[in-house]
């Protein structure tokens, strides 16, 4: 079993032996003394041996199958779901087998996503096992630790528009300074750090890069403040706060705050809430314009973001979303123009709001963030990932397909050239994280199809994405292209697409 006493924690913690690492489990990196309260550092054990063999439960959360997304085989997907309000503030670290305590190897610290509601990709399920990510970069003689972040997820995220808001993001600025205080005698070292996330979690991801957390690169998969923009607290009161708590008093409750776990959940997904979002404070004033202390950045898609909204886009008729372009006023007919929008042909309509919507969210913010972080000098490397589901080809490179290929936590061996393709993703992230070039930095780097694996120009790029549609939307009106998304997004995004 692997030990580490560690001094400044005044602690000793056992972890688990697995094959070619050491992992520590469900290590306490804060402490929440009350509902909707600040989390305080956990910073001394008063020379406890600490038991980190099992998995730390997770925020309390309405149940989804991801499979549905995933397209994963029957089967579990998480390793351990145990919940609890005031024990998730819990971390996991994963570190290459007999590593000394004194050598000071980099760091990837990993924040999942899931809307902001579930634990999509933690390190608790096959898709955020992040032991062989961490197996392989001892392999390559490029060997990192990687840390795992649970934190406050729904309305114990959100708060309850009286007192303190954005719980999970604090939590996740404690986590990181946990890592920056306390990761030297695991083994790592605290001034060689990255922080990556996808989805949910790339939009944290962002928000802590921006609020300047101590951080050396970062990676962003699948999202960013762009995709979620942090929201006046106003929206959140009247979209999240008093739908949540106009139930819990039909249920006899007078709070947010007396009320019972399960009753609060239930709350939610009666009215029903489908994901939260930040809301603004001081730290995201000028997010746009602010690229934090980071020296570089990874930044990508997927080629089918957009399927969080398919069923529910598939469901309209062609008028409906007719009806939706014609909100962008003056800027409706070219919108229309741009995306195929067709009153007489329902199909074409929809094929055209989906690219609207992953175009507008997903695909247009990356060459965005990636200009104001080289004008800033900061090196920036771009990724398209087009390999398409391992399991079930025809679903596309949906959105949160590339979480099968980082982790390999899922059995590919039925389809080689997939698996192939998450070792030469994982490479390269691990030279990344390392401090190396994972591919030439003034190029592309797509991941797909079909295996394969390849750096490309702008022009390769425009070939994949639609370039030409997203620089004309630039030119438009933004809240005229806003009142789009919004009435076509509005209720309509789902895990189970």
């Amino acid at each position: 079993m692997p030990i580490t006493n560690h001094k400044k924690l005044n602690a000793q913690f056992t972890g688990v032996d697995l094959e070619s690492c050491s992992q520590y489990r469900g290590i306490q990196y804060g402490t929440i003394s009350k509902r909707f309260d600040l989390p305080t550092l956990k910073s001394d054990w008063n020379g406890e041996q600490v038991n980190c063999q099992r998995w730390g439960p997770r925020s309390p959360q309405n149940k989804y199958d991801i499979g549905h997304l995933l397209r994963a085989p029957e089967g579990d997907i998480f390793y351990d779901e145990t919940e609890d309000e005031f024990q998730c503030l819990n971390l996991d670290i994963t570190i290459p087998a007999d590593t000394p305590s004194d050598a000071r190897l980099p760091v990837m610290v990993w924040i999942h996503g899931g809307s902001q509601i579930i634990s999509f990709g933690n390190g608790a399920s096959k898709a955020g096992d992040t032991t062989k990510l961490v197996a392989e970069s001892a392999q390559h003689s490029r060997p990192m630790i990687v840390v795992s972040v649970q934190y406050r997820l729904n309305m114990f995220h959100v708060g309850d528009g009286n007192s303190n808001k954005n719980l999970g993001f604090k939590d996740q600025q404690l986590a990181v300074q946990w890592v920056h205080q306390y990761i030297a005698e695991f083994g790592g070292d605290p001034e060689e750090v990255t922080l990556a996330g996808e989805s949910a979690g790339a939009v944290f991801v962002h928000g802590l890069i921006v609020g300047g957390a101590p951080l050396k690169r970062g990676i962003l998969m699948s999202g960013s403040l762009h995709m979620s923009p942090p929201q006046p607290e106003a929206r959140a009161k009247t979209m999240l706060i008093d739908p949540v708590l106009e139930k819990l008093r039909a249920k006899g409750y007078s709070s947010l705050e007396e009320a019972p776990v399960r009753a609060l959940l239930e709350a939610q997904a009666e009215i029903p809430i489908p994901s939260v979002f930040l809301q603004e404070e001081d730290c995201f004033a000028n997010w746009q314009e602010k690229t934090g202390g980071i020296q570089e950045l990874i930044i990508g898609d997927c080629e089918f973001e957009s399927v969080l909204w398919r069923n529910g886009v598939e469901a309209m008729t062609a008028e409906q979303i007719v009806e939706c372009f014609n909100k962008a006023g003056p800027s409706g007919d070219r919108l229309k123009e741009l995306y195929h929008i067709n009153g007489l042909r329902a199909p074409q309509c929809r094929h055209g709001a989906l690219d609207f919507l992953n175009d507008v969210r997903f695909a247009s913010p990356v060459p965005l963030i990636a200009e104001r972080y080289r004008a800033e000098g900061k090196k920036v490397y771009r990724y398209l990932f087009d390999q398409a589901n391992p399991w079930q080809a025809s679903s596309r490179a949906h959105h949160a397909v590339d979480l099968l290929y980082l982790f390999g936590g899922f059995d590919m061996t039925m389809n080689p050239s997939a698996e192939e393709l998450g070792k030469e993703l994982r490479r390269r992230l691990i030279w990344y994280i390392n401090g190396d070039a994972p591919w030439t930095i003034h190029k592309s780097m797509a991941f797909g199809p079909l295996g394969e694996t390849k750096e490309m120009n702008d022009r390769g790029v425009a070939a994949r994405r639609r370039t030409r549609q997203m620089e004309e939307v630039k030119k438009l009106q933004a809240s005229d292209v806003a009142a789009v998304f919004g009435s076509l997004a509005a209720g309509r995004i789902s895990l189970h697409n």
